[in-house]
């Protein structure tokens, strides 16, 4: 049985006003534990509605979604489905809300009831993983913005969840900080096998994903590995999207004669090629490149 499951989920923001608007339509898909999954989309494409449904923080207007085999729409089963799934949103001070680093970790397993010992436990190791202990006795308000979402993290980690929902968290912060986050999630995914939910609109970080899913108008338009989904970038430029810099290159390397393979995604890969087609031409004689 998946983890997650959405089956024809259709939501409704203000059913039967003047302003109704419908997020998503009919949406139809399993994610299975273990899985690194990204969601893309341009706004208003349904992303965060999406995340939003995957812990019970919104209901849908038709349809179900299922966590490990758990009726969102079942109030019983709320806190469970809550136990479960993390959520880690854009805006980190919007959830740290103690004055401490190790108190806002310790706060989800405090309120489940966890005895103190096994919360000292918990918030040690989340922030061993995450790479914060050392800044466990300071003010949340005097770290970075990746420090702050490092700690985030930290939070839903300590309520041993299965699965982690990250709701554009880099969207707000630069560069080193956005590498600094994708680095703990793909370690999480990893070593820890944590099921995640990545939702973004940098393409290079959905290229770290082992699936993409793109959403536009609320409506599933796109399932498959990076390589499938950005190999078609034609559709991707349609929906609002581009594609990472390192596909845009191959492509147009591949226009100008090189001969490169259609798999070229990340960084690696297109520095990976180049040096084979190098190779293969120095083979042939030293015939230059694209000649």
């Amino acid at each position: 049985m998946a983890l997650i499951e959405l089956d024809r989920l259709s939501h409704v923001y203000h059913a039967g006003e003047e302003n109704e608007h419908q997020a998503l339509a009919d949406v139809s898909l399993s994610i299975e534990a273990g899985e690194f999954v990204a969601v893309l989309g341009s706004n208003g494409s349904g992303k965060s509605t999406l995340a939003k449904h995957l812990d019970a923080l919104l209901l849908p207007t038709s349809g179900v979604c299922r966590i490990d085999g758990m009726d969102t729409q079942n109030v019983d089963q709320v806190w469970r489905i809550r136990q479960k799934v993390g959520m880690v949103f854009q805006n980190p001070d919007n959830q740290l809300i103690a004055a401490i680093v190790e108190d806002d970790v310790a706060f989800g397993p405090e309120n489940l009831g966890v005895p103190p010992k096994e919360i000292r436990s918990r918030v040690d190791e989340a922030l061993s993983v995450v790479g914060m202990t050392k800044f466990r006795s300071f003010a949340p308000h005097l770290l970075s913005g990746g420090q702050k979402q490092r700690i985030a993290i930290a939070g839903a980690l300590a309520m041993q969840t299965e699965c982690l929902v990250f709701d554009e968290a880099t969207a707000m912060l630069d560069p080193e900080g956005r590498a600094e986050i994708l680095s703990v999630v793909k370690q999480l995914h990893k070593e820890q096998h944590k099921t995640i939910v990545y939702i973004t609109h940098f393409m290079e970080e959905a290229a770290a994903a082992d699936r993409i899913i793109v959403l536009d108008h609320g409506r599933l338009a796109m399932d498959g590995t990076p390589r499938e989904v950005f190999a078609r970038s034609a559709e991707l430029q349609k929906l609002g999207l581009d594609v990472p810099l390192s596909v845009e290159l191959g492509a147009r390397l591949r226009a100008d004669g090189i001969d490169l393979p259609q798999a070229i995604v990340t960084e690696d890969d297109l520095v990976q090629a180049l040096g084979t087609a190098v190779g293969h031409a120095e083979e042939k004689g030293g015939a230059a490149l694209g000649d």
